[in-house]
């Protein structure tokens, strides 16, 4: 097939295309992991976009099942330098093609992938559109353009309610704590290192209320990660401001996000935000650096956390901006990267653990 990839500037890249066949359009960013391409399309954190990688070679271990991190992918679009057709992997269970095939996702090989990161890093993310059919069938550039400038902007759009839980449900591991997850997109590597540590979970949606959520005696609250701008998950937000203080608290990535607007503080949009397993972060409290994985288009504004008694205790050190922070009073811990990690260094572990302790102390 053939593929083309345009994007709101005018730019324009022609490839070959895989997968399925159609027309998506989305906000196009880049994931400098050389491995994780499968946790990448399955993340919900990425619905509404157009994945582009910037390791050359993806596929070449296929696709395992294990890995995924929700029950189908989560992309609109794939943008890859080249595609292994043919993978190398006992555990590989069908190849890249016939996975995004599987699930209705159109992809795009051959194109200059380091020209399309250093243009974001640049001007910054931009909206796009990806076209994969027989030629007969390809629209033109000019009007994959225009597709792409008239699609609404990724702050426009409710996307969270798209990818988490319609109805509760329970997870029971016989362990010591019962916490309520909101789910905003909760990748299945969370849900992991919160149950292998003895908690049990109850996963509700993400406007479940305050009240429906204290009626289930929880040791605590847990808000997940997920997609889009978190100025607009207002539901989540008013239950997080009715509930701290009422219970011990944790956030991930748009959990942390959520948090903090629920209390007070401010959210911004990043240039070109921050997906990849390696990203630094230095904890003021040890005066540790790790390394992280990480998957965010937004993040909290310092200033605007004076007053609301939440303390930042982790910063990245690329750009200085919010990793991390504890409430001055309230049981409530938060981070912008994913400890979780999957893919990535399994250095900020120790995120569950502090949690673990936080629910021993209160």
């Amino acid at each position: 097939m053939k593929a083309t990839l345009a994007l709101e500037d005018g730019t324009v890249v022609e490839g070959y295309g895989f997968g399925a066949e159609g027309l998506v359009e989305g906000e196009l960013v880049f994931n400098t992991s050389m491995t994780g391409y499968v946790e990448a399309l399955t993340d919900p954190s990425y619905s509404g976009q157009i994945l582009m990688m910037t390791y050359p070679l993806i596929g070449n271990y296929g696709v395992c099942d294990e890995d995924y991190e929700s029950d189908r992918i989560q992309v609109r679009g794939f943008v890859v330098k080249y595609a292994c057709k043919k993978p190398s992997n006992w555990r590989s269970v069908i190849n890249l093609e016939d996975f995004l095939l599987e699930h209705g996702v159109p992809a795009i090989e051959g194109v200059d992938t380091r020209m399309l990161t250093q243009k974001a890093r640049v001007h910054g993310t931009m909206k796009a559109a990806l076209a994969s059919f027989r030629e007969d069938d390809m629209p033109s550039s000019e009007e994959l353009v225009e597709i792409a400038r008239k699609q609404p902007h990724i702050s426009e759009i409710d996307l969270v309610d798209k990818v988490c839980v319609s109805e509760p449900r329970f997870i029971d591991v016989q362990g010591d704590y019962d916490v309520v997850l909101i789910d905003c997109g909760v990748k299945k590597s969370i849900i992991r290192q919160l149950t292998v540590r003895g908690v049990n979970l109850q996963i509700v949606p993400y406007n479940l209320s305050a009240s429906k959520i204290i009626d289930y005696d929880p040791d605590a609250v847990f808000i997940s990660n997920g997609p889009g701008d978190p100025a607009r998950v207002k539901p989540t937000i008013q239950t997080i401001r009715e509930l701290a203080g009422e219970v011990p608290m944790a956030g991930i990535c748009l959990g942390l996000q959520l948090i903090g607007l629920a209390l007070g503080g401010k959210t911004f949009k990043l240039k070109f935000g921050h997906r990849g397993s390696n990203q630094p972060v230095k904890d003021f409290d040890t005066g540790r650096v790790f390394i992280s994985t990480q998957n965010h288009g937004f993040a909290v504004d310092e200033k605007s956390l004076e007053g609301t008694g939440l303390q930042v205790n982790q910063k990245n050190l690329n750009d200085m901006t919010v990793e991390g922070f504890v409430h001055k009073e309230l049981p409530l811990i938060a981070v912008q990267y994913h400890p979780e990690a999957s893919p990535g260094p399994h250095d900020t572990y120790f995120f569950f653990d502090r949690f673990i302790k936080m629910l021993e102390k209160w």
